[in-house]
């Protein structure tokens, strides 16, 4: 059974004294590839560190968080430019709008985002949207931007029935991760009637871990607890669930 993860800051500081063991654990519970979205330029060299150092693993995207969107944002987009000029990514992100823990810089925040959704085109690259708090707003970006090449996910979605069909009308992807777990979240009632076809994997870790080990920090190999709910939720066999999923991840991402 192999899994794909599109969204996990494996190259956190919550990792630094087991990194090896923790990523040797996601790919014994086949967890053979790991997309890594960037926060900011804090963060940025202990993620290509960790791309180095887990080459065909633990891949690359660049962008600027939502919630690091402060006013010196200008400057960290200049440094996100320069990279995606250096070098490939495999994914814009991640961006998007975050209205849940301050307003204060929700006019740049949209700058922000509209200026990664630019390059999401330039670059031919999947856009991977934070919208905490935000889905709709984040939508209608997406509606405002597309010309029919843009592509990518809305991680961690949470959202309604009616915004997740609206998300897909855009063409775009559903991260879905340990939140389906969560006792009362509905998530499994939106997944239930939208379908596999636009749903990919991710654990987002070391946040939102899954039962049975929420609470905790969160990891990819956990990663097989969200596959085992979408298989009980469509009763089906989980190897199916992640065929699926895997595959939908290789087409977004381009890992073919």
């Amino acid at each position: 059974m192999l899994l794909i993860d599109t969204h996990s800051h494996v190259y956190s500081t919550e990792f630094e004294n087991d990194q090896p063991d923790m990523l040797k654990r996601a790919l014994d519970a086949g967890v053979g590839t790991i997309l890594m979205p960037a926060i900011d330029r804090s963060t940025h060299g202990l993620m290509l560190d960790t791309e180095r150092d887990n080459p065909g693993h633990c891949l690359s995207m660049m962008g600027l968080h939502p919630c690091s969107v402060k006013e010196n944002f200008q400057d960290e987009l200049d440094v996100i430019g320069e990279f995606l000029q250096q070098r490939g990514f495999h994914g814009i992100g991640e961006t998007g709008l975050d209205f849940y823990w301050d307003l204060s810089f929700k006019e740049q925040q949209y700058i922000a985002f509209k200026r990664q959704a630019s390059w999401a085109l330039q670059y031919k690259k999947p856009l991977v949207i934070h919208s905490r708090s935000s889905t709709d707003e984040c939508i209608e970006v997406v509606r405002e931007m597309q010309d029919g090449n843009l592509e990518g996910v809305f991680h961690c979605f949470s959202g309604t029935v009616e915004q997740a069909r609206k998300v897909m009308e855009q063409g775009f992807y559903l991260g879905i991760g340990g939140v389906l777990t969560f006792k009362n979240s509905g998530l499994d009632k939106v997944v239930k009637e939208i379908g596999l076809d636009k749903l990919v994997l991710e654990t987002d870790a070391p946040y939102l871990a899954p039962t049975p080990f929420r609470g905790k920090r969160n990891e990819p190999a956990y990663l097989v607890q969200v596959a085992r709910k979408l298989a009980d939720i469509f009763e089906r066999p989980v190897e199916e669930i992640a065929e699926i999923t895997t595959a939908n991840a290789k087409k977004l991402f381009q890992l073919d």
